[in-house]
């Protein structure tokens, strides 16, 4: 089953790929002899040979367009791009308990959540997009969320650029299709722990919540808005992410998949 979507030898950038969701997506397409380049500030700690890390902050362009040809003198070629890179910080926009606390937003956190989340996924898809246009073929594949259609109660600046992920998906998709390169999305729902589900992150979102840590635990374990009864899996979103990068998905384009085992809002 392996060889059926015969992307053996592609070559995929990877951004945010030490840990959570990128990882398990450079070890799906390992597994599938993908040469993989992880664009990410600190190494994920695999060894392979088809495994390539730069260090690179997707925000910064000068970084970026030094990866891009780092990549492009390791493997001859790009054949497609994960953007997977991205930031939580769970606030408030008015905390009436503590006016101007650590927990609003405040400019900082919107920015530097806006930067990694939109800047970061635009810088790194028109560096790599110039290659699969040049080249007539390709694949863009950006990681949304559930919380960019639904909202998300103390997650609003991140829920917002996540929402920023399903238009740039539909946009880039009608500007570069006429150039051979698809651009798809990926929304997980309830995954299994990732990098993002730190000690600060829960503390932070079971603040807005107005809820503990353990409430916020015990959520995560909840299943009953899942029509399929459990947390999703690192690797059903890997899985995913290797048939859209394959000619098995030849004509998906433009649109945005949720991995959330059925969970909507209704």
């Amino acid at each position: 089953m392996k060889d059926w979507l015969n992307i053996r030898g592609k070559t995929v950038v990877v951004t945010g790929a030490s840990s959570g969701i990128g990882k398990a997506i450079v070890e799906e397409l390992l597994a599938l002899e993908v040469n993989v380049a992880n664009f990410d500030l600190s190494d994920n700690g695999l060894q392979h040979d088809n495994l390539f890390f730069v260090q690179v902050d997707v925000t910064s362009r000068q970084e970026v367009e030094s990866g891009v040809e780092a990549v492009l003198k390791r493997f001859g070629t790009i054949d497609g791009l994960v953007n997977n890179a991205g930031i939580n910080l769970p606030r408030l926009l008015v905390d009436p308990k503590n006016p101007h606390g650590p927990y609003e937003l405040d400019e900082n956190t919107f920015e530097r959540i806006t930067m990694i989340n939109q800047k970061g996924l635009y810088l790194v898809s028109q560096a790599v997009a110039r290659i699969l246009v040049a080249k007539n073929a390709g694949v863009i594949i950006n990681m949304a969320s559930e919380a960019g259609l639904e909202g998300s109660e103390g997650q609003s600046a991140y829920a917002a650029t996540k929402a920023a992920v399903y238009s740039y998906t539909r946009s880039w998709a009608k500007e570069l299709g006429k150039y051979g390169v698809r651009v798809v999305g990926i929304a997980p729902g309830i995954m299994e722990a990732t990098g993002l589900r730190t000690l600060a992150y829960e503390e932070a979102l079971a603040y807005t919540r107005g809820k503990t840590v353990a409430d916020i635990r015990a959520g995560y374990a909840s299943t009953s808005t899942t029509p399929l009864g459990r947390s999703g899996k690192l690797s059903e979103v890997a899985d995913l992410t290797a048939y859209y990068l394959s000619d098995r998905s030849s004509y998906i384009t433009g649109i945005t998949t949720n991995v959330a085992g059925g969970k909507t809002r209704g």
